[in-house]
């Protein structure tokens, strides 16, 4: 039967979240339970194609990406994939009208990855955008459920909250990107001698996002307000605890929130949802 297959690749999609990401796995439990599956199956997929280009070291990660594009189209004019991944996220595209240009827009900044080991700060913006901002507007598909009006109006808020997201993260891993990958993403810093006022001036293009993105949460349907709030919140404190630290411990260590402490900001989150105070 096919609604076992289907069944099993929601499944694999949802494994892959909450292996390799423990705040968005808790993230998508504060979501409508009905949302769970399609959020795991965009997940999934992005998940895939970052893992090709960031770890799949050994191996000719040009073609494997270019396979997966390939076979990305396939499912999705066909309507159906033997790759359980691409068949979760084919049909989270159907169902909920996920855009073409998003999905060539991603997969166009993972390849950046294959051949950019530094950007401008127009290259930055573009991978910006389809690394981060893209898959913002593919999760708010599905959390306004076929509201074309409350999509277009929340558009660019779901845009600055996955590029707060990105950046965040950019911060988090400068060590492993910059003397493991070989790669600077922030244009026009000098990571041989990062300094504290390269750092400030990242963080308040972050809090500008953050801001933007707020007031976007703010409006969002019940169904998902928990769970995206939830992962600002997460993604907040985490910025925070980055701040507080020096540039020159940023370039060899990775500031990290424990498991422990996720659970309280669980919970934290939740009472200021629950009292209004997003």
């Amino acid at each position: 039967m096919k609604q076992l297959f289907d069944k099993i690749s929601a499944a694999c999609s949802k494994s892959i979240t909450t292996t390799y990401s423990t705040s968005f796995s808790l993230g998508i439990k504060f979501l409508g339970r009905h949302m769970h599956a399609p959020i795991y199956g965009i997940y999934g997929f992005v998940r895939l194609a970052d893992e090709i280009v960031d770890t799949f070291h050994e191996y000719d990660k040009a073609a494997l990406l270019a396979e997966l594009r390939t076979e990305t189209w396939k499912a999705i004019e066909r309507g159906i994939s033997t790759n359980p991944v691409l068949q979760s996220f084919q049909t989270v595209v159907h169902k909920y009208g996920i855009e073409r240009e998003h999905i060539e827009c991603f997969l166009d900044s993972m390849e950046a990855d294959l051949g950019v080991s530094s950007h401008t700060r127009d290259s930055y913006d573009k991978y910006i955008l389809g690394s981060a901002e893209v898959v913002g507007l593919m999760c708010l598909r599905v959390f306004t459920e076929g509201n074309t009006r409350l999509y277009d109006e929340l558009k660019p808020a779901a845009m600055k909250l996955g590029a707060a997201f990105q950046k965040v993260n950019f911060l988090r891993d400068i060590n492993a990107d910059y003397n493991q990958l070989g790669r600077t993403y922030f244009p026009g810093v000098n990571f041989r001698h990062f300094s504290e006022w390269e750092k400030q001036q990242i963080q308040q293009e972050i809090e500008a996002d953050f801001a933007e993105a707020l007031a976007g949460i703010r409006k969002l349907p019940a169904s998902s307000r928990g769970g995206v709030y939830l992962a600002y919140y997460y993604y907040k404190e985490l910025f925070n605890k980055i701040r507080a630290v020096a540039p020159e411990k940023i370039m060899n260590t990775r500031v990290r929130i424990p498991d422990h402490k996720k659970l309280a900001l669980m919970f934290q989150s939740a009472v200021r949802l629950q009292l209004n105070m997003l």
